[in-house]
C-alpha cells in the first residue's frame, strides 16, 4: 500500500474488503458464525442471559450487543465501571489506567453480575491478551459457561501472552470470531512507520449482527420468537420493552449510557 492509499477511499476499499471476507464466512454452515449463533440461540432457548464484556474500545461492541433496538433482550453489559456502580468502590479507582491488568478485577465483576449456569459469555478484545479479559474467560469456563470470543487472530498470534496462565482469549473460548483486524488494529500504513484508522469496531459490529441474525433464524426454525427490543423512540416501544425485560428481572442491567 502506498501513501496515495491513506485517504477516505483507501480506508473504504480496505475496510469493505475485510467486511466482504467476513460476510463470505457466513455461507459456511459449519463455520464459526454458525457456531456462534448456535451458542446464542441455545442461551435464549434455555432462558439464559448473554453476558457481554470488553474493555477500551471493545465496549462499543458490548453496546452493540446489549440493550439496543433490534437486539436481543436477554443481554447484559459487564464493565470495569461495575466496581463502582454495583461494588461500592470509590469512583477514583477508575482513574488507574492499568486497572484492567490487575488480578482479581474480572472475578469481582463476574461475582457482581451473579450469572446463572445457562448464561453465555461473549468476551471482546482485539488483542485477546489483557489480564482482565483472560481472567474473565477463565472464570466463566471454571463456572461452566460457554464462551464466545470476538478477537483479532492476526494480533493475538503476533504478541506474547501476558496473563500468568500463559493463555489468551482465543485459547479459552468455545467459539472464536476473527474480526480480521491487523496487528495493532490500524489499517492504513503511514510513511516512516505506524498506521492510521482502526478496523476492529467496523468488522466487530458486522460479526455481532451476523451472529444475532443467524441466531434469530435458528430460533424461528425452532418455533421460538426471538425476544428483541423495539426502539424506545417509536410509539409503544418503551412500554413493550419493559414487558419483555420482566422475564429477566434482576438479571439484566439497563443504566444510562
Amino acid at each position: 500500500m502506498t501513501v496515495d492509499s491513506v485517504n477516505a477511499s483507501g480506508f473504504a476499499r480496505e475496510g469493505l474488503d475485510a467486511l466482504n471476507r467476513i460476510a463470505a464466512s457466513a455461507q459456511d454452515a459449519e463455520g464459526e458464525v454458525r457456531r456462534a449463533a448456535e451458542l446464542i440461540a441455545h442461551c435464549v432457548r434455555t432462558d439464559g442471559v448473554i453476558q457481554a464484556f470488553g474493555t477500551g474500545h471493545s465496549q462499543a461492541l458490548v453496546l452493540e450487543l446489549a440493550g439496543r433496538a433490534g437486539g436481543l433482550v436477554p443481554t447484559n453489559r459487564l464493565s470495569i465501571a461495575d466496581l463502582v456502580l454495583y461494588g461500592g468502590d470509590a469512583p477514583s479507582v477508575l482513574d488507574d489506567p492499568l486497572l484492567e491488568r490487575k488480578p482479581g478485577v474480572a472475578e469481582r465483576i463476574y461475582d457482581l453480575a451473579e450469572p446463572q449456569p445457562e448464561d453465555l459469555f461473549v468476551i471482546i478484545s482485539n488483542s485477546g491478551v489483557n489480564s482482565v479479559i483472560v481472567e474473565m474467560a477463565l472464570r466463566a469456563k471454571e463456572r461452566g459457561h460457554r464462551v464466545l470470543a470476538i478477537t483479532s487472530l492476526s494480533h493475538t498470534r503476533a504478541v506474547p501472552a501476558s496473563h500468568p496462565s500463559g493463555r489468551k482469549l482465543a485459547d479459552i473460548a468455545d467459539v472464536v470470531l476473527d474480526n480480521a483486524a491487523p496487528r495493532g488494529d490500524a489499517l492504513l500504513p503511514l510513511p516512516g512507520g505506524g498506521s492510521v484508522c482502526a478496523l476492529s469496531t467496523l468488522t466487530g459490529v458486522m460479526l455481532v449482527q451476523m451472529a444475532v441474525a443467524e441466531a434469530a433464524s435458528l430460533l424461528l426454525a425452532a418455533g421460538v420468537r426471538p425476544p428483541v427490543y423495539v426502539s424506545a423512540n417509536v410509539p409503544g416501544g418503551f412500554e413493550g420493552n419493559l414487558d419483555l425485560e420482566r422475564r429477566y428481572a434482576g438479571r439484566i442491567r439497563r443504566t444510562a449510557s
